[in-house]
């Protein structure tokens, strides 16, 4: 029976869990600002932050409650509202041993970073104030039903049987679809297919990587609510299926091309993780490396495919959240087993082919729904706020109209125009006298 009594151990691993998640967030902003042009920087990683804030306070106000609160299985109630009734008690439905506000808490940080996936799709081309928009519409009329569908007690999915231990459909399949979708109805940038676009800053995308591999021990580790055999495991699983992704990724990468890149790494270590969180605690470490390996071959190819598409799906969020979360979802029924989780369920190699049709039926259902709800949400953002950015801003750059920032200052000869420089007891005549007949450029 659920404990209706604090367990001080389970209460500090979900509270650190939580924190590791809230990590998650910056950890995205770091990823997708390295991927970018330096012009667009300051907008890509606002856009994850601005997701965080924004579901942040939806959930407080309503969307825990219609996510988690007793309603139809299609909906929660309005009993919740406001976060009324959840304190610091147990609930013994979803948070048996740790605070129920913590939990809510928990599934805050969830909610806040699915739509902080989805900007990597639309970067440098949506206005900000429309991505908000955007972010408080799709977290209120897409994720929280499918939270609800799969996580709380009396949601279709989860009354069918489905699995999904820390996200696959509800986060990494809803993000994935959800971006591509975004990106087609956006357009494309004006110079995409015309010129090479090239991240600005690579080490600042493994560094994005690393804190997300970090972090993702909280989102999978965590769901098991508790300090436990079940949390060990998923974090085993999570390191091995992050490994073998950016193994996998490397492997493939080599043998197409003879080269091993750094954001190749970056890329299929995310994959691995994102194809190992829906099965994280319920299958073995030997499995985990298999899953990561799979999802990240398969979110290569994707973005392969992707490349001769016309979708400007910028940082191929469809490919590496959408493509490996149905990789893991589908591997789930694969692997599963009542071996490592008893409250599980067996999968198809232990014998239960049943799991896997319903695994299927999840991933189907996701995709339908955000397919059918995303471009609503669209339409009526860009009756509110014209969501995409005028050719003349885009070609000046999103951080400059949008924000008036840039992300970098100095190092130029122009920086000094009009200025004489001393260099010990010389003077150094500005750039426009030495050079009187060229244009001084930054980095020149």
């Amino acid at each position: 029976m659920p404990t209706t009594t604090l367990v001080a151990g389970d209460t500090a691993w979900v509270l650190i869990s939580t924190a590791m998640v809230l990590l998650m967030v910056p950890g995205v902003a770091c990823f997708y600002g390295g991927l970018t042009r330096n012009r667009a920087v300051l907008n890509t990683m606002l856009m994850s932050f601005g997701a965080l804030a924004m579901m942040s306070v939806f959930w407080v106000l309503a969307g825990y409650s219609l996510a988690f609160s007793p309603g139809s299985s299609w909906l929660g109630g309005l009993a919740w509202l406001g976060l009324h009734g959840v304190d610091g008690t147990p609930n013994p439905t979803y948070s048996a041993g740790v605070p129920h506000v913590l939990y809510a808490a928990y599934q805050m940080m969830f909610a806040g970073i699915t739509v902080a996936l989805i900007s990597g799709a639309v970067v440098e081309r949506m206005r900000f104030a429309a991505f908000l928009l955007f972010a408080l519409l799709w977290g209120a009329v897409v994720y929280v039903p499918l939270a609800h569908w799969v996580w709380a007690d009396g949601g279709w999915l989860r009354s069918l049987g489905a699995l999904d231990f820390a996200g696959g459909t509800v986060v990494h399949i809803s993000a994935g679809v959800a971006a591509l979708i975004l990106a087609r109805m956006l357009g494309r940038r004006h110079d995409a297919g015309r010129v090479a676009i090239l991240p600005h800053n690579v080490p600042m995308t493994l560094l994005g990587a690393g804190v997300l591999w970090f972090g993702w021990f909280g989102f999978n580790a965590g769901s098991a609510l508790a300090a436990n055999g079940i949390a060990a495991n998923a974090a085993i699983t999570t390191h091995t299926a992050a490994a073998a992704g950016l193994l996998g990724w490397l492997a493939v990468e080599y043998v197409r091309t003879r080269h091993a890149t750094a954001v190749g790494a970056a890329t299929g270590a995310v994959a691995g993780l994102v194809a190992i969180t829906p099965a994280a605690g319920f299958v073995s470490p030997t499995a985990a490396v298999v899953i990561g390996f799979l999802g990240s071959a398969f979110a290569y190819l994707a973005i392969q495919l992707r490349a001769k598409t016309a979708v400007d799906d910028a940082l191929d969020v469809f490919a590496c959240h959408g493509v490996a979360g149905i990789v893991g979802a589908l591997a789930t029924g694969v692997f599963a087993t009542k071996v490592i989780n008893k409250d599980g369920a067996d999968g198809l190699l232990a014998g239960n082919a049943h799991l896997l049709g319903v695994q299927a039926i999840a991933v189907l259902a996701t995709i339908a729904f955000v397919a059918v709800m995303t471009p609503a949400v669209v339409v009526i953002v860009n009756a509110v706020v014209r969501i995409r950015l005028p050719l003349g801003d885009e070609l000046l750059g999103v951080d400059a109209k949008e924000h008036r920032e840039e992300a970098y200052h100095g190092g130029g000869l122009s920086e000094f125009a009009g200025q004489a420089i001393t260099l010990g007891q010389r003077v150094v005549l500005p750039a426009h006298e030495v050079y009187p007949h060229q244009a001084v450029t930054n980095g020149d």
